[in-house]
């Protein structure tokens, strides 16, 4: 066979390339920054580092090695010297447009790594296509600092595509709320009421805590919260608190919890623990203008009514009593089935009578001192003046004159009855010597 026979056979034996075709070969030599292949050409392949990864600082021998199947897509037939230039990064990135396209149309799920935190929302690369995952589409709640999301693979699906415009959107937050529907479901299909539940305190208001169960959310109100007064649920709980609860309503897929389980109901007690002539103390809680209320216990508080603060008259409450002030009180009466309990400070007898009303008392003793003082002013000493110039018949000495005379006339017969006893009792004497 001729040389010249055998170049032409060597020619036809190896094909010819076009710009934009895609080729397989195998890895003939991996250097820091490229990988070289054998295609079955003329000459070699070379795919440099930014046409196989995103990374610009990764190193080729660590991700390829001598031997290896390789595709990728020719981009230039002749470099200048005489080399292919192929592109495994655009290769897969038709075919992630391809499956993006294909997941856009049917909704399907996908999950990738997040590649990049940028402006406003999230990065992710589908066979090195890029997908932009906006902020609002994150998560279900508000997210504020992205970069938790690092390196993190992340379920979404593609709601907008327009590969031409380099659009491509990923929407998760649809995914998480589908996920929290179909669990909430669940719950809802199986709880009941009365059954007791434990839960995580999602959020705290002026007016409860939202409680989570596990997928759906339950109220405990304020009002649930303790057997007692409670002034704003923010002193009881805080978020990430574990809550032990019972459910005590459901309505649609609202769910009302309660801690009020009604084994602790102090109520339960009270008819023995708060009879009738009992002597209880408390301590003030609230007042109004008719009394007192007493918080006994947690749960249970008690009327003192205004006239029962003291045996002396008490205007208002506040003028005896403080808020926090502990007392002392006597039960006068207990309605269990309206829960209400009468209680009186003035029935425990007058040893506990208050004794600061004695001292006041004094006052009002005082006061005619002061209205003596008035009648000395001047112009009421001229109005009695003038009253005695113009009643002149209430002169009343001549009449008390006769009064004198009577009297000095009563002592001078006095002597003379004496002396007639005296000589009657000398007569006697006489008569019986």
């Amino acid at each position: 066979m001729s040389e010249e026979s055998f170049e032409e056979m060597v020619d036809a034996s190896l094909r010819t390339i076009h710009n934009g075709e895609e080729v397989e070969g195998v890895v003939i030599d991996v250097k820091e920054n490229e990988i070289i292949l054998n295609i079955n050409c003329k000459a070699d392949g070379i795919v440099t580092r930014n046409e196989f990864t995103s990374d610009s600082d990764a190193d080729l021998t660590e991700l390829v090695n001598i031997g290896d199947n390789m595709r990728a897509k020719v981009i230039k037939v002749n470099d200048g010297e005489g080399q292919i230039l192929l592109s495994v990064k655009r290769l897969r990135a038709e075919s992630g447009n391809k499956k993006l396209e294909e997941a856009f149309e049917n909704k399907t799920r996908l999950t990738a790594k997040v590649s990049q935190i940028m402006d406003g929302g999230l990065s992710v690369l589908v066979d090195d296509t890029r997908v932009f995952i906006p902020a609002s589409l994150v998560s279900d709640t508000y997210i504020k600092d992205l970069s938790v999301f690092k390196d993190q693979d992340v379920d979404f699906i593609i709601t907008e595509y327009d590969p031409k415009k380099r659009r491509i959107i990923g929407d998760c937050k649809c995914l998480i709320l589908e996920e929290k529907s179909a669990k909430r479901q669940e719950i809802l299909e199986n709880i009941k009421v009365d059954d007791v539940i434990e839960g995580t305190i999602k959020n705290v208001t002026d007016f409860g805590a939202f409680v989570d169960l596990g997928g759906v959310d339950g109220l405990l109100h304020i009002s649930e919260m303790s057997w007692g007064r409670t002034e704003t649920p923010k002193k009881l709980y805080k978020v990430g608190d574990t809550v032990k609860c019972f459910v005590k309503d459901i309505n649609g897929e609202k769910i009302a919890l309660s801690v009020k389980f009604p084994e602790s109901n102090p109520w339960n007690n009270a008819a023995e623990k708060y009879a009738r002539g009992n002597v209880v103390k408390g301590k003030v809680a609230r007042m109004t203008d008719f009394g007192a209320f007493i918080q006994l216990e947690d749960g249970i508080d008690g009327l003192l009514h205004v006239s029962q603060i003291s045996r002396e008259h008490v205007e208002k409450p506040s003028d005896e009593l403080s808020i926090g002030q502990d007392i002392e009180a006597k039960v006068v009466e207990i309605n269990l089935d309206d829960k209400k309990i009468s209680l009186s400070i003035k029935a425990l007898g007058g040893d506990r009578a208050p004794v600061e009303k004695e001292e006041v008392q004094e006052v009002p003793q005082e006061e005619p001192a002061a209205e003596a003082e008035v009648t000395e002013e001047a112009p009421q000493e001229e109005t009695v003046a003038e009253a005695s110039q113009e009643a002149p018949v209430q002169e009343e000495p001549a009449a008390e004159a006769p009064s004198e005379n009577a009297a000095s006339e009563a002592q001078e017969e006095a002597p003379v009855e004496a002396q007639a006893e005296e000589t009657a009792s000398e007569g006697g004497s006489s008569d019986e010597e």
